[in-house]
């Protein structure tokens, strides 16, 4: 396609009109549907859907939106542990492993159960699946922040499960990677298990010290912010190398440096600025831009996965959120807020699925295929749609 007046070629690769035109849909987005009272991030995904290759192809999904993106969902878990009360997580630490169990278990027997008998799949592909199901991410924590809602007893909840739900999905993932490999025994689940607890030790331990020490010699504004960016990343990076997912090592460099940053002062408000401004859009819009409507109308088994994923994946995370809200006597706006913020799976699904794609099982068959692949690129869109929601109508009951 050309729009031959001014010799532009679809789709634009040019860096600067790439960047230009994500600033537009940062810009105009929030205006046109605040209007319509629809939470932005949902407009974020939707302008993504539209500009990509499965939508009118105007532009090109380059390294930016890899870089960009992986920026911006760190950035959302840094925030998560950044702008958590943690003296109210410490109160409500007993809720918060409950509504973990809850919010995980019940997706994830529900999953084994659907996969088994209703999509016929085997059993390694039914736990990854299940795993999926199971695991969520914080894509409407910034709504959060936006109504000055980090501290809510609910929203602390839903964090301390988020990471409870996290952290055993990727356990399983390791144990499912480890099958299939051959590398599945007691050794290697020791050192797995090693390695985290060395990394998590380190950081614990070190980050602090560090921070402390580079807040108390450097007050340059810019300096402050950059060093803590590289911790975040030096934090993600470690994870990896311990064999977890980098948003684990993002949300505990929020969790050490929660007490060395005041919620009121220019570091923190420099720190959320940039993040809601540039790198949290530029993610929302680079997943988007992976999701291909098209593939719901063209056969196979897309369709339903995406119809299986969608109701189960809903259903049982509103009944973990309704039961811990009966077991604690919590209102109905603190359920919509658990069940909206655990509602979205973004990064960690996209990651499990990524590996199953890799798996191979058999010769020329892996352990998910691409029916499965594009089923969980839409239910990222269907489930953010419906965390926004729900996060936005509970943050503005409270």
């Amino acid at each position: 396609m050309t729009l031959p007046d001014i010799g532009i070629h679809l789709p634009i690769t040019d860096p600067t009109w790439i960047f230009f035109l994500v600033l537009m849909i940062i810009l105009f987005a929030p205006i046109v549907l605040g209007r319509l009272r629809i939470p932005h991030i949902i407009g974020m995904i939707l302008a993504g859907v539209v500009i990509g290759k499965y939508g009118f192809n105007i532009l090109e999904r380059d390294s930016s939106f890899e870089l960009f993106g992986k920026v911006g969902i760190y950035y959302i878990m840094f925030l998560a542990g950044l702008e958590m009360d943690l003296e109210n997580l410490k109160k409500n630490l007993s809720k918060a492993f409950v509504f973990g169990i809850l919010t995980f278990c019940i997706p994830f027997a529900a999953g084994m159960w659907v996969g088994m008998f209703l999509l016929n799949f085997s059993l390694g592909t039914s736990l990854l699946f299940s795993s999926i199901l199971a695991s969520h991410t914080l894509v409407a924590y910034p709504i959060v922040g936006r109504y000055g809602m980090a501290r809510h007893n609910s929203v602390s909840i839903s964090i301390g499960g988020t990471m409870f739900a996290l952290t055993v999905a990727l356990f399983v993932l390791a144990g499912i990677s480890g099958l299939y490999k051959g590398e599945l025994d007691s050794s290697s689940w020791m050192i797995f298990v090693g390695k985290c607890v060395v990394y998590c030790v380190f950081v614990f331990l070190v980050f602090p010290r560090f921070a402390r020490w580079f807040f108390r010699k450097y007050e340059d504004n810019v300096m402050q912010y950059i060093f803590v960016l590289a911790l975040v990343f030096l934090s993600a990076a470690l994870a990896e190398l311990a064999g977890m997912e980098g948003i684990f090592g993002a949300f505990l460099a929020g969790l050490v440096l929660n007490r060395l940053i005041p919620h009121v002062s220019p570091l923190m408000n420099r720190t959320e600025f940039v993040g809601n401004a540039l790198f949290i859009p530029y993610f929302l819009i680079g997943v988007g831009m992976l999701i291909n409507l098209r593939t719901l109308f063209n056969g196979g088994d897309t369709l339903m996965v995406v119809a299986v994923m969608v109701v189960v994946g809903t259903l049982t995370k509103w009944i973990a959120a309704w039961i811990t809200q009966l077991v604690y006597r919590m209102s109905k706006a603190s359920r919509q807020m658990m069940f909206g913020l655990s509602n979205a799976h973004a990064a960690g699904a996209l990651a499990m699925v990524m590996v199953g794609t890799k798996i191979e099982v058999e010769p020329g068959v892996f352990l998910m295929n691409e029916d499965m692949l594009n089923g969980v690129v839409i239910i990222i869109l269907v489930s953010c749609i419906i965390s926004s929601i729900m996060t936005e109508r509970a943050a503005r009951t409270m």
